[in-house]
């Protein structure tokens, strides 16, 4: 297991985190309790320590799950634990929901207990209100950090206007900065690409990617039929649901999916193997979610970063999961902006410049 640096802290965390949404059956879909420990100790013992969850996951149930199973494995200054706040579990409270201050400062106290921990080392915004002034949550978070509740902070599922705004407030106030965006990404969804991986590139923060195999659609186990699809799991289950990121049975997914298999029947690797690998080497990509409900799904994951996918089979990969540029990107492409530079070749730096001067020469290497 290879180890990163998450944003621009000392904090050590692996490529692959484990996500426990699948902690609980409470949903419909997920596993029971033996088979949820069975997975966290796989993941510890492969070298994994990043792991990830929230307070609305099965309904706590996968909070209280990784609580158990890290008191009772004597593993917590081991594992980086990730969890999230912003939804309402209280019906009819609408400040029992939401980032405002009063809610972070409950649901906080509420995922401590249920973790069964003193501390949270990286707490996270869930998804963005609509409503609170990021100033109010960056202040509402330094608070925890100061109190030693919290660790590190971060932020999932906003606009990359707020994450920037956010940051950008930390750093001028000298409160605690963002080290993390929890976001979707995989070969179907690229839409980060445009805002927020050159965002976090400028302001110091990482990505954290969830959902890199789209829900599964990636792993190989649906195909499309003349019924629709065939196959059965999280997507099937939720098919339906008003929920966006779950509309993955598309004509352009099915095209992508097709090119993957090919790739991956070449490279002699998993589908699954084959689309993590392409996420986690994309650029400012710091870790990657791998979330199962069976031994033998994340034991495939763990491989995923054990080889490198060559130049000509990323570009066809790249090629089918383009998505369109909208505007105002067109005008960012290099042809428009030979208009600026009057067609001459106009670089930022040359690549010395960004290479570690302690490295060269040194046969250091990632650890």
């Amino acid at each position: 297991m290879h180890y990163y640096t998450l944003g621009n802290t000392g904090l050590k965390v692996s490529r692959l985190a484990l996500g426990t949404m699948t902690f609980g059956e409470d949903w419909g879909w997920g596993t029971d309790e033996a088979n949820a420990r069975q997975l966290f100790e796989t993941y510890l013992e492969a070298g994994g320590n990043f792991i990830d969850t929230a307070d609305v996951y099965t309904n706590g149930n996968s909070e209280r799950m990784l609580g158990k199973f890290i008191k009772e494995s004597h593993t917590r200054d081991q594992v980086v634990i990730v969890t999230k706040f912003s939804h309402n579990g209280q019906p009819g409270n609408p400040n029992a929901g939401g980032n405002g201050r009063k809610n972070i400062l409950r649901a906080v106290e509420a995922s401590l207990q249920r973790l069964e921990t003193d501390y949270i080392d990286v707490y996270m915004l869930h998804i963005w209100d609509r409503m609170t002034p990021a100033a109010e949550v960056i202040r509402t978070l330094d608070d925890l950090v100061r109190s030693g509740k919290v660790r590190y902070v971060a932020l999932s599922d906003v606009p990359a206007w707020y994450a920037a705004q956010a940051q950008t407030l930390s750093q001028e106030r000298h409160l605690e900065p963002i080290i993390t965006l929890q976001l979707e990404y995989s070969l179907v969804e690229r839409n980060i690409e445009f805002e927020y991986v050159p965002m976090v590139q400028a302001l110091g923060t990482g990505i954290m990617v969830w959902s890199p195999l789209a829900s599964g659609l990636l792993s190989g186990k649906y195909k499309p039929s003349q019924e629709g699809v065939e196959g059965s799991g999280r997507l099937a289950t939720v098919a339906g649901s008003k929920n966006p990121a779950f509309n993955k049975f598309t004509e352009k997914n099915w095209k992508i999916v097709a090119e993957l298999e090919q790739v991956a029947q070449i490279l002699e690797r998993s589908m699954a193997q084959v689309a993590l690998n392409w996420v986690a080497n994309r650029p400012g990509i710091a870790s990657v979610i791998i979330g199962a409900t069976k031994l033998h799904q994340l034991q495939d994951n763990l491989g995923a970063l054990d080889f490198e996918i060559p130049t000509e089979l990323q570009q066809r990969l790249n090629q089918v999961s383009q998505p369109e540029i909208p505007f105002p990107y067109i005008f960012f492409e290099p042809g428009i902006q030979g208009m600026i530079t009057g067609g001459a070749t106009v670089g930022d730096k040359p690549n010395s410049y960004y290479q570690s001067v302690l490295l060269q020469g040194s046969g250091a290497g990632v650890t």
